[in-house]
């Protein structure tokens, strides 16, 4: 594992792989369906409130500000989580957060987690670490439980198993469920309530037995040490106060100054994604917490693993950076005519679509194959950036990276000034270039070119 490790296994260039998913005629259904229902309901979701445009102008400003002066928010989290009884730990890397994460989970004596709500978590491999350490990580996420049963990888952001459809669900619960601890009731239908109820049994046997649990967050809070997640389940509030033991892997750009920014998100965040005014399950804890008396209600141990993998490189570029203001909502996805035809997958990534176009190649390097094609992933239609709930202008770095490829570096990646290799297949888009400069340099040629 390297330690830049994006949540997916070695893909080809995202023109090859975008190939054989657009050749996939349920997977296009699937995700046809799937992303103009989401996207009308947001539509009519955002229209509610005639602040919108301010609220976005509000939460940009904000997250611009905090990565300005991210190091003062990052040693000011510490404190105030470190004050309000947890441990913080540094991660430069996938690797070096999997060793702290597995180390954690070894010192409990335990052998098996239960998790939710990490997209970090699938970036840096941690399932996978855990599993050789001989430590069983259980999904209970509804749709990361799909993919985990289903022996498959997400393909998007709020809605990992949106490639399924129910059928194709139900027969993975009937043929897998069994085999990671409650099977699935005899004549499991595909109706939605059923499968929910199905997922509901087997996920509370893992609850009630677990002693650890793994999460992310949406938002943590410097001034107060506060962390936060949204959810629409209930599955993570479950994950977050039944263990003993509570480790939380999040990305340093996560970090906002104050609570009361956490106004802007919780109007923001909730529309943009699944629709909704307010989401189901909002969670917060403060390292300990005050609950943590004579009851024993919740974690008696909590740690916080911050995690850069990329993310400081990232910050060094000033057009590219832009991408760390991004707070997973997924809008762009939903209305990505170019996600909607290749799904998740070719994007080799756990972050498909037009953010993950910008956003692995950054954490990444645009090295390999797959990384030097996905600025190119993108009709530069600008629909993504129409939907950005913090205003992500994703054509601007798209066309930034593409710059990048073309030229062959040099960029930074883990801390070390390297230059990488052309991408293959931009030979001829590199010669014209040149050709083209030579010709707009002398306008003597080029007055002579136009006669």
């Amino acid at each position: 594992m390297t330690g830049t490790f994006v949540g997916m296994p070695a893909f080809p260039a995202f023109p090859d792989a975008a190939r054989e998913a657009v050749g996939d005629r349920v997977l296009r259904a699937n995700l046809k369906h799937a992303t103009h229902t989401i996207r009308d309901k947001r539509a009519r979701a955002v229209a509610e409130l005639a602040d919108w445009d301010r609220l976005r102008a509000a939460g940009k400003a904000v997250k611009d500000h905090t990565l300005r002066h991210l190091d003062r928010y990052l040693i000011r989290l510490e404190e105030s989580v470190t004050a309000a009884g947890g441990t913080v730990h540094w991660a430069a890397d996938a690797d070096e957060a999997n060793r702290i994460v597995t180390g954690l989970v070894l010192a409990t004596g335990e052998r098996e987690v239960v998790k939710v709500k990490s997209m970090a978590t699938q970036e840096i491999g941690l399932n996978e670490a855990l599993e050789a350490a001989g430590i069983a990580a259980y999904e209970t996420d509804l749709a990361e439980l799909i993919v985990q049963l289903g022996h498959d990888r997400p393909s998007h952001i709020l809605v990992p198993a949106i490639h399924r459809n129910r059928a194709e669900i139900r027969d993975v619960f009937a043929a897998e469920m069994g085999r990671w601890g409650r099977p699935a009731p005899e004549g499991l239908g595909d109706d939605p309530r059923e499968l929910a109820e199905a997922a509901r049994l087997h996920l509370r046997e893992k609850f009630l037995r677990a002693k650890v649990g793994v999460s992310g967050a949406n938002f943590m809070v410097a001034e107060t040490g506060t962390m936060v997640v949204f959810e629409s389940e209930g599955n993570g509030r479950m994950c977050l106060t039944l263990p003993e033991t509570l480790i939380s892997v999040v990305g340093v750009e996560k970090v906002v100054p104050t609570f009361r920014d956490l106004e802007i998100f919780l109007q923001t965040l909730p529309r943009s994604s699944t629709a909704e005014r307010m989401n189901p399950y909002t969670t917060m804890w403060t390292g300990l917490g005050p609950s943590r008396g004579a009851d024993g209600d919740g974690p008696s141990a909590f740690h916080l693993v911050l995690l850069d993998n990329g993310r400081t490189d990232t910050l060094a570029d000033e057009v590219g950076r832009q991408a760390l203001r991004c707070i997973r909502c997924s809008a762009c996805l939903n209305v990505c005519p170019v996600y909607e035809r290749a799904g998740g997958h070719a994007y080799g990534s756990v972050y498909p679509g037009p953010i993950g176009a910008i956003l692995s190649p950054q954490l990444r390097g645009t090295g390999s194959e797959i990384d030097a094609s996905l600025p190119y992933a993108s009709t530069l239609c600008g629909a993504c950036y129409e939907v950005c709930p913090v205003a992500i202008d994703i054509p601007e770095v798209l066309v930034h990276l593409r710059e990048r490829v073309a030229q062959g570096g040099p960029v930074t990646r883990e801390g070390i000034r390297v230059r990488i290799r052309p991408a293959r297949g931009h030979t001829a888009e590199r010669a014209a270039m040149r050709a083209a400069r030579l010709l707009l340099d002398r306008p003597g040629a080029l007055r002579a070119g136009e006669r």
